[in-house]
């Protein structure tokens, strides 16, 4: 008689569970129920519409590392599927990846559609069914069987597998909590630091390719473009520190300081070393005329007003005082943060069912048989930068193979 698999979520670690499964294992009928009207959502949003896929990181030992939870379980799943299978499963089915500066890897038709009808294409060339609108109610087991009840129906399948994405609330994972396992709560990653009122969001848009943030009071750290909103400060390097520091900041009820070098790896003390040798390549020049650090050419005259220069004083000119003022301000200017904002589609949870109770190499449950979980409802997150993706198609993958196997 022929196995069931039903795949709880239509996202990217559901869609790319059900369609390998499918296709692994023709005899095996595959579900995957949705609660939303769409599909593939965070797919289509991505990346501004492109959809990143991936990251050009193919060293296991290098790609764990963008990964604040979950690396070290994620060093054995990436041995069954990585970057590499990633970009050889789409390239075979015609979607072929390309690399930008950053690492970050999109489809070449800079379309992330092109990936949704990739997987579109996979669930109906092996007849996956998808049902939308459908939301889960209840899970339990009877005699090894899934009983799986939703508003208009009850389904019965061999193997489950949850893919339903990051809950943010300790309450939505009522349901898996009541089958026996635990989580680790849930909080937000990946969001950017809002600072009301504070001078410099006036200079919004404007953006630094290196500068280096700290956590006053932490270890946490992290280096990359830096950009001003109208609401307080964005960017990469924000970014990854939201989500190295996630737990941290939330018991902080993300009310914070910060300390931001403008200059990235360049501290204080190499500036003051240096700072004799530009000012004298400078003496004759206007400070406002000239910036030697590669700053935009705004927030270099922001520099000079908060510290009181006047920008038609020359180099030669600078006091020693205000010169003290403008090193301080370049290498370690401080900011207070009042509240996070969710940054545009990268929302991300830091939390999910615990790693411990979840074998690797096959994403089963450790702890009810036939069970199996796939993407972010797993304590796994990474930074941006395609790396939430990466772990999505890996789980995904993993437990398709498991539960092909399974049911031969």
């Amino acid at each position: 008689m022929a196995k069931t698999l039903i795949v709880i979520g239509g996202g990217a670690a559901g869609f790319f569970c059900a369609v390998n499964a499918a296709r692994m294992n023709p005899e095996l009928a595959v579900i995957i129920l949705e609660q939303q009207q769409k599909l593939l959502s965070k797919v289509k949003v991505s990346g501004g519409g492109r959809c990143n896929v991936t990251h050009s990181c193919f060293e296991v030992a290098e790609l764990i590392k963008f990964y604040p939870r979950g690396h070290n379980f994620l060093k054995k799943a990436f041995h069954w599927f990585n970057t590499n299978h990633t970009i050889g499963w789409f390239n075979d089915r015609g979607v072929v990846l390309k690399t930008e500066a950053d690492g970050r890897m999109f489809p070449i038709s800079n379309d992330s559609q092109t990936i949704i009808d990739c997987l579109l294409k996979e669930a109906s060339k092996y007849k996956v069914t998808v049902i939308t609108n459908t939301e889960v109610m209840k899970v339990k087991n009877i005699n090894d069987i899934w009983e799986i009840q939703t508003k208009n129906k009850t389904y019965q399948t061999d193997y489950l597998c949850v893919a339903a994405g990051g809950y943010n609330s300790p309450a939505k994972f009522d349901w898996l909590v009541q089958l026996g396992h635990s989580i680790e709560t849930p909080v937000p990653s990946l969001f950017t630091f809002n600072m009301p009122n504070n001078p410099i969001n006036e200079l919004m848009g404007l953006s630094v390719p290196n500068a280096q943030i700290t956590l006053r009071g932490s270890k946490l750290q992290s280096n990359g473009p830096l950009l001003i909103t109208h609401w307080g400060l964005s960017g990469p390097a924000v970014l990854k520190l939201s989500a190295w520091g996630a737990r941290e900041l939330a018991d902080k009820q993300y009310k914070f300081e910060i300390v931001v070098n403008w200059l990235g790896d360049t501290n204080e003390n190499d500036l003051r070393n240096s700072w004799s040798q530009i000012r004298n390549e400078n003496a004759s020049i206007k400070l406002g005329n000239k910036n030697p650090f590669g700053l935009p050419n705004r927030l270099w005259q922001y520099f000079l007003i908060s510290c009181s220069i006047n920008e038609d004083a020359r180099w030669a000119e600078l006091t020693a005082t205000n010169q003290n003022k403008l090193i301080a301000m370049l290498t370690a200017q401080s900011f207070e943060v009042s509240g996070k904002t969710t940054f545009k589609e990268e929302f991300v949870t830091c939390g999910g069912i615990k790693l411990n109770e979840i074998d690797p190499n096959t994403m089963e449950s450790k702890r009810i048989k036939n069970l199996f979980f796939a993407g972010e409802v797993i304590d796994i997150d990474g930074v941006t930068g395609g790396f939430n993706f990466q772990n999505a198609w890996t789980t995904g993958w993993i437990a398709a193979k498991a539960i092909a196997e399974k049911g031969n």
